[in-house]
């Protein structure tokens, strides 16, 4: 994979992940999205199924895409709610968060790797 193909996998997820956040956000109330109470049982798991979508979409490098759209919510607060005090608490927040999200996007595009070799057998 080529860094310019990293450089355009990385904007396309970052856009679907700021559109992701922004119609999470405006859809639980127009809030920060990880103070909605909706985040642990819609938001968040919809995100990671995002972040699924990506690493199948996109199976080089796959791990990338969902830290990505984890990250992607950051703008959104920074937008729906200014930059405070806690937003380096947010950003913290998010890296933990997007763990899980690198897991799901790289098994996601694992899988896809795995299937086009037994496809080419």
């Amino acid at each position: 994979m080529t860094q310019r193909s990293v450089t355009f996998g990385a904007s396309i997820a970052a856009v679907i992940g700021i559109a992701y956040w922004a119609v999470a956000s405006r859809m639980t109330g127009g809030g920060e999205p990880w103070d909605a109470p909706a985040y642990w049982t819609l938001a968040y798991p919809g995100a990671l199924l995002v972040s699924a979508v990506l690493g199948f979409a996109m199976p080089a490098r796959a791990w990338l895409w969902g830290p990505i759209v984890v990250f992607a919510q950051v703008p959104v607060v920074i937008a729906v709610a200014g930059a405070g005090p806690l937003l380096l608490a947010g950003v913290l927040y998010a890296a933990v968060l997007s763990i899980p999200a690198a897991l799901v996007s790289g098994i996601a595009g694992w899988s896809r790797r795995r299937s086009r070799r037994i496809a080419n057998r």
